[in-house]
């Protein structure tokens, strides 16, 4: 039989661990070698023991039985404890790998993976892989070993009846090819709704203060139990194709039995077996059933898993960011040029910008200005490579970025969004991120300069104060000023603020924009704000509309022209009045 690309796969990565795997398939050949013993053993106390004149010691049968359960268990231990140590070291790989592959990924990935089917991969679907390897290739292996074991005592006790049970392998074979691919289709459609149940939970954790003052209760109620329902079928039709298969191989071992008793009682009383015989072979016969009915078992969770491991290899091999490019040795002097630059989302007709052409020179601060989807966050993240231009170009110190090395291209920008994001760690920890030897004097001096000292101080353990997720054990002004602190520390010389002052109050938006101030000179700065307030002596502001650029001027000479820009400050100051 083929096996699947991915199991063999999965296969491959157990092999740094061959040793220990090669103890636990020893472990599953003792195991499996002490089955036929115990129906030896059986004739020959009905042969030797009860029927024929006693020729050994009494004794000596429970000493066999205690010797032969107490190797049988060390055997199982060894078994068990090497399988789970290969197995918990196997999803640890897979979970560090497809941690990896998700770190390197570019933003679109995301817009096409939600982020409850990334968990839903990262732990559920690599648990069933486990399972699969721990559970269904065990009792393959020793089922499968205990079969033949007790099937050449089969032949050994008497082979005329044996054949008549060959009829078991064959059939068994069929019934589980049959419910196979059934199975198969069935766990591709629980996986796909297990990840849509998780992405429901998230959302349920983290929109709590929307779901309460809008009262969506009812409405996540709704989603949940829609979502379970349909879980809940995908289990009942995976457990009847799966039930289905046991008691069908019962039916035809129940029949095989029925006739092999027929025959052996016809050969007994032709002298051609004895008791002992005939009850060794009935033992080994129902022995051989139980191996039988667990490989007929395995094939609902074989599937599971199987489905599990094409989601899991197929975000594992995602397509990463490119790895091309140059190292820059030295700091940037930050001259940005946007040449014809033309960019689509994958997915979408319209262009988000069209014909963007913009020079930036090292130390300028601009601000781009328009309205909602007129393309100002899409232009900004162009610059530190989220996406890549889908024609023309742009140049940073007059080298393409398409032509630098990501990681160095970023680690000349810093970067502060509206959205905050912060770490589950301490204060000085967020400000120094990415930082391996963060430095103590700097990180106090960032906070300093983004007027967060006064908070730390506050904390109970000052810059050792754990925040919490994203930051909830601060305010929203707090954390705001806690992600411009990480931006200052990084000292980069290109600067991005996208809406950057947003959560702040006026205290501290004034506060803040002063610290603004000094950390944007000498920096080139790209400033995205909906105040227009906020960047009036911005050294030049870009109006975008529509994807392309509609003015271009300082905030005095736009207001001169009255057009776009002119427009968007009147409207904006008079729903203010």
């Amino acid at each position: 039989m083929k096996l699947p690309q991915n199991l063999k796969r999965l296969l491959a990565m157990i092999k740094p661990y061959r040793k220990r795997t090669a103890l636990a398939v020893a472990g599953m050949a003792i195991t499996a070698s002490t089955e036929p013993t115990v129906a030896y053993l059986l004739k020959e106390l009905l042969d030797k023991g009860f029927v024929g004149k006693m020729n050994f010691s009494p004794w000596l049968v429970p000493l066999f039985l205690v010797g032969l359960f107490v190797i049988r268990g060390a055997s199982t231990f060894m078994t068990t404890y090497m399988m789970t140590w290969t197995t918990s070291r196997l999803q640890n790989d897979l979970r560090r790998a497809l941690h990896a592959r998700l770190l390197d990924v570019p933003l679109a990935f995301y817009s096409s993976h939600s982020s409850g089917k990334v968990l839903n991969a990262m732990m559920y679907e690599t648990q069933q892989m486990i399972d699969m390897i721990k559970n269904v290739i065990t009792s393959l292996i020793r089922d499968s070993l205990t079969a033949l074991g007790l099937f050449g005592a089969l032949l050994w006790f008497n082979w005329k009846l044996t054949l008549i049970t060959l009829v078991l392998i064959p059939t068994t074979a069929f019934v589980v090819r049959k419910t196979g691919k059934r199975l198969q289709k069935l766990n591709q459609g629980y996986l796909a709704l297990n990840g849509e149940m998780t992405q429901v939970l998230e959302e349920t954790m983290r929109a709590q203060q929307v779901i309460k003052i809008f009262g969506g209760h009812a409405y996540e109620k709704g989603r949940f139990e829609q979502r379970a329902d349909k879980l809940r079928n995908y289990m009942m039709k995976m457990a009847s194709t799966f039930a289905a298969t046991v008691p069908i191989t019962q039916f035809i071992a129940a029949c095989a039995l029925s006739v092999v008793i027929v025959i052996a009682l016809l050969q007994a009383q032709a002298g051609e077996s004895t008791v002992g015989g005939f009850a060794a072979f009935i033992t080994a016969m129902l022995m051989l059933l139980t191996p039988l009915k667990r490989i007929a078992e395995v094939n609902g969770p074989l599937q599971r898993g199987l489905a599990a491991a094409d989601e899991v290899f197929g975000m594992i091999d995602a397509q990463i960011e490119r790895e091309n490019g140059k190292v820059l040795r030295t700091r940037a002097q930050g001259a940005i040029e946007f040449v014809n630059v033309q960019f689509r989302y994958p997915d979408q007709e319209q262009a988000a910008l069209s014909g963007i052409d913009l020079a930036i020179r090292p130390g300028e601060t601009v601000a781009f200005v328009g309205m909602s989807g007129g393309g100002k966050s899409t232009l900004v993240n162009l610059v530190p490579g989220f996406y890549s231009v889908s024609g023309g170009e742009i140049r940073l110190d007059g080298e393409p970025i398409e032509n630098i090395a990501l990681s160095s291209l970023r680690g000349q920008v810093a970067m502060v969004s509206q959205h905050v994001v912060l770490f589950d760690d301490t204060v000085a920890a967020n400000i120094a991120y990415g930082d391996a030897n963060a430095d103590r004097t700097r990180i106090e001096a960032a906070a300093r300069a983004a007027h967060l000292d006064e908070v730390i101080a506050k904390l109970p353990q000052g810059m050792n104060t754990m925040i919490g997720d994203n930051g909830n054990r601060l305010s929203g002004g707090q954390r705001q000023r806690l992600a411009i602190a990480r931006a200052i520390y990084k000292d980069a010389p290109v600067l991005i603020l996208d809406e950057a002052t947003s959560a702040l109050d006026t205290e501290s938006e004034r506060a803040v924009q002063a610290a603004l101030e000094g950390l944007m000179q000498g920096r080139t700065t790209l400033v995205i704000a909906h105040r227009l307030s906020t960047i009036e002596r911005a050294d030049r502001i870009v109006v975008l509309a529509e994807g392309r650029i509609a003015e271009i001027g300082s905030h005095a000479e736009l207001l001169a022209k009255n057009g776009v820009y002119a427009n968007l400050y009147h409207l904006q100051f008079a729903g203010q009045d």
